[in-house]
């Protein structure tokens, strides 16, 4: 059974930096995709980041870029989400996903985790 496990929310403040982890189980392939997702009160979940576990290749929001930073450790199955430069509008529900395209489509994704809260207070 596929989990995906996503921790390390909080509170911060704006200019912070905060990293988020997210540890996955249960595949039995290796070249697998996670993204990140975040959901902010009464807006759609929108695509920040993913990676893929095959080749490293990474992809990031237009929001994000210059900021926000994905990496794996495909040794201990955890993917990292650097988070600097926080701002208020990246508060949300950040949610960790797994699927085979390096898409930030929701669709695009078939497992998915629980979220982790983020919170950056102006």
């Amino acid at each position: 059974e596929v989990q995906l496990q996503a921790s390390g929310g909080g509170l911060v403040q704006t200019g912070g930096s905060l990293r988020i982890s997210c540890v996955a189980s249960g595949f039995t392939y290796d070249d697998y995709v996670i993204g990140w997702f975040r959901q902010a009160p009464g807006k759609k979940r929108e695509g920040v980041s993913c990676i893929s576990r095959g080749d490293g290749s990474t992809y990031y929001a237009d929001s994000v870029k210059g900021r926000f930073t994905i990496s794996s450790d495909n040794a201990e199955n955890t993917v990292y989400l650097q988070m600097n430069s926080l701002k208020p509008e990246d508060t949300a529900v950040y949610y960790c996903a797994a699927g085979e395209v390096e898409l930030l489509l929701t669709d695009a994704y078939d497992y998915w985790g629980q979220g982790t809260q983020v919170t950056v207070s102006s």
